[in-house]
């Protein structure tokens, strides 16, 4: 039986299974399971250096942005009106055929918009070119989930499963837990926190499902079942995502109103140029960018070619064999968007 079969059949049997007390400490060990058999799934082609690894486009800018959908939902419009790139598509299935970069330049910043080819579903499983599209998405600061306005909301479930399936988390942060393996001395369980969601002999089991007997644990926050086993497996990537709907020129105002007050959520028409301006300024909140200016003493700074930078990010200059006459900026500034710093030199 190969991986995907043991995949289906553990699907298969945690449907059937009804949740309740009795069956807890059994849905934990599938789920170990299921998740062990999804992350083979993906190693295979990563080691021998195919579809796995994703596609060969170079990481530029100050932050990147991938672009997701199912196909024909208005991706590479998109990409051509924000960064006025032209994206070839497939008219037989109407994707974009590769990975396709362009460029948002803003507030001084450049921002590569990357628009992959279209999903379908089981993609996280080999589909299509699936593999290479979310191991490409892994890469990126910032995800773009883009939907039609037009389609029922199965269309962002779908996605949503594919991107979990392979171990992409969406605007969630990573679980405070601590976990370390040992040689000996058996598994020591600590937390912090009453854990209502799981509990100790579910973890047990799934260490044991692990083969994992000597370790450190310590839970710091009410996590789940799920939570614990993306802690153990250790490769999720949990990513800020912003949903955005096309073609809201083809429904009511209402329903437009509706999908507009959902959180991370932008509404847009490529077609009709509607608010597009708008989600540039919501790609640059979500990416917590913050611009800094370096000047020289008794200069005026350069506000033509500002620095970008993570929100609470530190800088501190030291002098170094590439920039001899570079002096400490400061012990440990953290810096705020429109921050000037001075260069001091000999």
């Amino acid at each position: 039986m190969g991986i995907i079969e043991k995949i289906k059949e553990i699907e298969e049997e945690m449907a059937r299974t009804q949740k309740n007390k009795a069956t807890e400490y059994h849905l934990g060990l599938l789920k170990a399971k299921l998740a062990r058999y999804r992350a083979q799934l993906l190693e295979p082609a990563a080691k021998s250096g195919g579809a796995g690894t994703g596609f060969d486009v170079q990481k530029s800018g100050d932050a990147r942005v991938a672009l997701i959908g199912f196909p024909s939902v208005g991706k590479s419009t998109l990409l051509s009106k924000a960064t006025h790139t032209a994206s070839e598509a497939a008219a037989y299935e109407f994707t974009t055929l590769t990975a396709i970069p362009g460029v948002i330049e803003y507030k001084g910043a450049r921002i590569q918009l990357l628009d992959l080819p279209g999903i379908v579903e089981g993609a996280s499983q080999g589909r299509g070119r699936g593999r290479q599209v979310v191991s490409t998405a892994k890469t990126a600061d910032l995800i773009l989930i883009m939907l039609d306005a037009t389609k029922s909301e199965e269309q962002k479930r779908l996605l949503e499963l594919e991107l979990d399936a392979v171990g992409i988390r969406l605007n969630k942060s990573k679980p405070d837990v601590v976990f370390k393996r040992k040689t000996t001395g058996g598994i020591t369980f600590n937390t912090t926190v009453k854990l209502t969601k799981t509990d100790e002999k579910t973890i047990r089991t799934i260490l044991a499902g692990y083969k994992l007997h000597n370790c450190d644990i310590m839970i710091r926050e009410d996590i789940t079942t799920d939570e614990f086993i993306d802690v153990l497996i250790g490769t999720r990537k949990y990513m800020p995502c912003l949903y955005v709907y096309n073609k809201i020129d083809s429904i009511s105002l209402e329903q437009v109103d509706k999908l507009a007050h959902r959180p991370k959520t932008v509404v847009i028409s490529c077609e009709m140029d509607l608010n597009l301006d708008y989600l540039i300024d919501r790609i640059w909140d979500e990416l917590s960018l913050v611009k800094i200016y370096t000047k020289k003493r008794g200069a005026q700074p350069d506000l033509s070619d500002p620095i970008c930078l993570r929100k609470g990010a530190t800088i501190e200059g030291k002098s170094s064999k590439f920039s001899p006459y570079a002096q400490k900026v400061s012990l440990s500034h953290q810096v705020q968007d429109e921050d000037v710093v001075s260069i001091f030199t000999k």
